[in-house]
């Protein structure tokens, strides 16, 4: 398999809600300059479409899920500012153990360990 394929597709969880997701790749893709410079277009209320050097495409979606935020990025020649703007993103919040492993398996647990 060749090296880069696993950087074309990149997730991350995070605390912060959608929107401020989406809000934050504009501001982080758009204002960079030289080869690396992006603009918008398209963008939904769960994702977002940049275009780049010669019609490169950066694709960024986000959800909500049980965890937290689940943030995807997808590109080819983009794959290090991706690493980049995901790495930025502050990491979900950890789901307590009854969330984690269920209620039966907590209640299941010795007094001294739940």
């Amino acid at each position: 398999m060749h090296q880069q394929s696993n950087r074309q597709l990149q997730d991350r969880l995070t605390s912060l809600p959608v929107a401020e997701v989406l809000a934050l790749a504009a501001r982080f893709f758009t204002r960079r300059s030289g080869v690396y410079a992006t603009f918008i277009e398209k963008q939904g209320p769960s994702h977002l479409v940049l275009r780049g050097q010669g019609g490169e495409e950066l694709v960024i979606a986000a959800r909500l899920t049980d965890a937290g935020t689940a943030v995807t990025g997808s590109t080819y020649m983009f794959d290090q500012q991706l690493a980049r703007f995901l790495d930025s993103l502050p990491p979900a919040l950890p789901l307590p153990l009854a969330d984690a492993v269920g209620t039966d398996a907590v209640a299941a647990l010795p007094e001294a360990v739940a």
